[in-house]
């Protein structure tokens, strides 16, 4: 299933999840945001979220996306450099924008700017002491380099997404944060069971595909 795809629905999760935990939508772009990249997630060990024949839009999003995740990494390291406090909020929207345009390309570089910027968000959490923030740089710096529909779609990701999720959650003070990037998650594999492919839910112990035709 095509990357914007997987990337509705995540926003429709994150919508829904702002409607059901924050009514006054004042936390809506964080529900949104973490659901968004949750679904997009997976695909971290695919060589091209999008088509090859990337729509004129998508090309737009990609790159408002690496401009913006840009922007926000220089903004991050200018506020470190000069000894003031980085806000957490600011560094993961930019790794999540970056991470999307980069997702978008393909190829080895590719893979190893996706790595680059994992093992950047794994230094951040060490400086910050934030454990789930090291993990989530691992899990970026790792998965470029799987097979696609391999680890990273399977049901045992799923729990390490909850704790980092839960982590956030703790870090950010909003409620249903960890539920609403387990569920971004599970919609994409969700998604990808109704592709002629299908998922291995449960490699690899198996490397039965399982699907659902409609």
């Amino acid at each position: 299933m095509r990357g914007k795809t997987h990337l509705a629905i995540g926003v429709a999760v994150g919508a829904g999840a702002a409607v059901y935990f924050s009514p006054d939508l004042s936390n809506g772009f964080t529900y949104i945001g973490v659901a968004a990249f949750s679904a997009l997630a997976a695909d971290l060990d695919g060589t091209s979220m999008l088509s090859g024949k990337l729509t004129k839009a998508s090309r737009q999003i990609r790159k408002l996306a690496l401009w913006g995740g840009c922007l926000c990494a220089a903004a991050v390291l200018y506020l470190f450099l000069a000894g003031h406090s980085v806000r957490l909020e600011l560094a993961c929207a930019g790794i999540a924008a970056m991470l999307i345009g980069l997702t978008m390309s393909s190829g080895a570089i590719r893979n190893a700017l996706v790595s680059l910027i994992g093992v950047g968000a794994a230094g951040l959490g060490a400086m910050r002491g934030e454990g789930w923030l090291i993990g989530l740089g691992l899990f970026i710096a790792w998965a470029p380099w799987l097979a696609h529909r391999g680890m990273t779609h399977t049901v045992w990701i799923l729990p390490l997404w909850w704790w980092l999720g839960t982590g956030l959650e703790q870090d950010l003070r909003v409620e249903g944060v960890a539920i609403t990037a387990a569920l971004g998650y599970l919609s994409h594999l969700a998604a990808d069971t109704l592709t002629p492919s299908g998922v291995k839910w449960l490699y690899p112990l198996t490397k039965k595909s399982f699907k659902i035709r409609l």
